[in-house]
């Protein structure tokens, strides 16, 4: 079984979210149906990006690291052609 860290973007407000889960499809749909309350009034949400993980603790730490200021510019970096279309 994999885990998957992810991070969406609103198509909304332009910003970002990170998450993780062990099943990445069902995850995105919730979000996209307002079934997530911290990201309800943020829809309609764009998968721009996802690490896969062996272990839900790496997961969770790979999501910690990406919420971090250095997770973020590790981002903006990773992403640079994305950013510029």
């Amino acid at each position: 079984m994999f885990f998957y860290t992810y991070v969406l973007l609103s198509l909304k407000d332009n910003d970002f979210y990170i998450g993780y889960s062990s099943d990445l499809k069902r995850r995105i749909e919730e979000h996209n149906l307002g079934k997530n309350f911290s990201t309800k009034f943020r829809r309609p949400f764009k998968l721009i990006y996802y690490e896969s993980c062996l272990s839900k603790e790496d997961a969770r730490q790979r999501e910690i690291y990406l919420k971090s200021s250095i997770g973020h510019r590790f981002l903006k970096r990773r992403l640079h052609n994305f950013f510029r279309q």
